[in-house]
């Protein structure tokens, strides 16, 4: 019994084994002109007692034919699903639950046939765009089966792949209008790409505490990303942890006449994420260099001094330090913020990264990861967050002397458990070789898009399991906008081209900059002036008028920002500094 009446076939089944099955074809004068056509990357139907197995072509040879009476060449096809039901209600599973047997009839699958297999399950379905096989078929994904198992979109510069991305976010935004979305967005491609729904973050209108960064993330940041001085990270690691202390102590006790307790017995570790203060950091640091009579040790109290006083005063760092401490406690003011808790209709949170020093984007990320996870972890997940890496093998890389430790152990982080805590994954790169084969193994769903590069094609045929892995050796020759998508989110491993996104979806790289100089601009000095401008505005506290992202700045007092007032008993000038002369 056949489910469809095609056509005649155009071949037979010669060979089954496993998941693959040989297909021998007919001679042309048997078959009608269409199916001659038929080659690799198409799908087939094969009839069999009760059920349509559906396969894909992966080969086509004419070597070694032992029957050339019969056939004039052979096919390797993929078994990958088969559709059950009848002719009244189809349906399609994935997997083979009855094999084809020897002399099945192999037919180029019907209209009906796909839009049965491609047919939506249920309203969490985004459309993204058409089979390459036949264009008037809708290819949709399933966004819950999709972000809580991960994705990846992964292609070489130039194939589409930001506009992919803004396409997915996009239509994730209009099924799923109240899941949050933190995007990383390295190059500043996507501020405009979602209207409205997105909150733009960059250094200008970031606030996010020192105090919110771990031992390793604020050691980062105090040595430039360069490996701590031993003596003095021995130091800091003292030190924090007792500054904690005494914040906490300098807050509660308010009231006159309130019994002090010693800071070192309130229990905090470097690593808690509480206030305190650099001025009392550095009075610590400094007591203690003032008890030493060794002159070489106190030199290194000094340098830890000088390296934190440097920091601070840093303005590229203004986002981290300034006004760190006003308003006491205000970790749940910056979450709020940054995870769109509420969101106040916009549940979208971009993060600009071009705009930091390079110094310390990765601890910057390490933090935003981390804040993430263990906000999902100790919520229980009731507010779900897809966190979307933008060049992800910059902070995941698989090389373990490349890159910052906690930042690969974030992001690690979220790739293994975060599905448990409503903390999704999206990783977006250009070169899958350099990511941590672990963490892109844990995405269940991957759109491939063209590949050249070797060692990334093998890495993604290595993260692929479905039947289907022998598409992955279209991937070097798709097309800009085509993909290959695998995994849980689709329903079979396809070959699609992704509907064209809106003109003011696109992100902004999409402009191509010309390699030609245009005679009509005017390079004159008063137009390197203004470069400078900009280029110097970006390293010192004034606002630059003609800074791209002046006018995307909020206003100093919005109902948006965090209400950072100062509270009551916090004296700035409590400690003053007492240096030691170096004898």
């Amino acid at each position: 019994m056949t489910l469809f009446t095609t056509p005649a076939s155009f071949g037979r089944i010669i060979s089954v084994k496993g998941s693959l099955a040989r297909v021998g074809l007919l001679a042309a004068n048997q078959m009608a002109p269409a199916k001659a056509r038929a080659t690799v990357g198409c799908f087939v139907s094969i009839r069999c007692a009760s059920s349509t197995i559906i396969a894909m072509i992966t080969e086509v040879s004419c070597e070694n034919m032992q029957e050339p009476d019969t056939y004039i060449a052979s096919a390797s096809v993929d078994l990958l699903g088969e559709i059950v039901g009848g002719p009244d209600r189809p349906k399609f599973q994935r997997g083979v639950t009855i094999y084809p047997t020897i002399g099945d009839a192999v037919e180029l699958i019907s209209n009906a046939e796909l839009r049965t297999v491609y047919a939506p399950t249920g309203s969490d379905q985004i459309n993204v765009g058409t089979l390459q096989q036949d264009k008037s078929v809708i290819a949709y994904v399933d966004v819950e089966e999709m972000l809580s198992k991960h994705f990846a979109v992964l292609g070489s510069t130039g194939v589409g792949k930001s506009s992919g991305v803004s396409l997915l976010l996009n239509e994730i935004l209009r099924v799923r209008p109240n899941l949050r979305i933190f995007l990383l967005d390295v190059h500043n491609e996507y501020g405009r790409c979602f209207g409205d729904r997105a909150l733009v973050l960059n250094p200008r209108n970031l606030k996010l505490p020192f105090w919110l960064f771990n031992f390793e993330e604020i050691v980062d940041v105090l040595f430039a990303g360069r490996p701590g001085v031993p003596e003095e990270l021995e130091i800091l690691g003292e030190v924090i942890p007792i500054a904690k202390g005494v914040y906490t102590q300098y807050q509660n006790s308010d009231r006159i006449g309130l019994k002090r307790i010693d800071p070192k017995t309130i229990g905090y570790t470097a690593d808690t994420p509480v206030p305190y203060r650099l001025v009392d950091l550095i009075s610590l640091i400094d007591e203690r260099m003032g008890k030493l009579e060794n002159r070489s040790s106190r030199i290194i109290y000094h340098k830890l001094i000088s390296r934190i006083e440097t920091v601070r005063n840093d303005p590229r760092y203004a986002f981290m330090f300034d006004n760190a401490n006003v308003g006491g406690d205000t970790m749940a003011e910056v979450i709020s913020y940054l995870f769109r808790l509420p969101a106040n209709g916009k549940p979208m949170t971009i993060m600009q990264l071009a705009g930091f020093p390079a110094e310390v984007v990765d601890s910057v990320v390490s933090v935003l990861c981390r804040m993430a996870f263990d906000f999902g972890l100790w919520s229980d997940g009731v507010s779900p967050l897809l966190f979307v890496c933008e060049e992800a093998h910059r902070y995941a890389s698989a090389d373990r002397n490349i890159g910052f430790g906690p930042t690969r152990k974030a992001v690690s982080r979220i790739a293994k458990e975060g599905r448990k805590y409503g903390v999704y994954l999206g990783l977006v790169t250009q070169r899958p070789a350099e990511l941590d084969a672990t963490i892109i193994s844990q995405c269940n769903t991957l759109f491939a898009m063209r590949l050249a590069n070797e060692r990334d094609q093998t890495l993604l045929r290595s993260a692929v399991s479905d039947a289907a892995a022998n598409l992955l050796s279209f991937v070097p020759s798709l097309g800009t906008r085509e993909v290959l998508a695998f995994g849980e989110g689709v329903a079979l491993p396809t070959r699609l081209r992704f509907k064209e996104v809106p003109p003011h979806q696109l992100p902004r790289s999409e402009a191509t900059i010309s390699t030609v100089p245009s005679v009509a601009v005017g390079h004159d000095m008063h137009f390197v002036a203004a470069v400078l401008e900009r280029w110097r505005g970006a390293t010192s506290h004034r606002d630059v008028p003609n800074d791209p992202g002046f006018t995307d700045r909020p206003m100093p007092r919005t109902l948006e920002t965090p209400m950072l007032q100062p509270s009551l008993g916090l004296d700035p000038d409590r400690f003053s500094l007492l240096k030691k002369p170096l004898r």
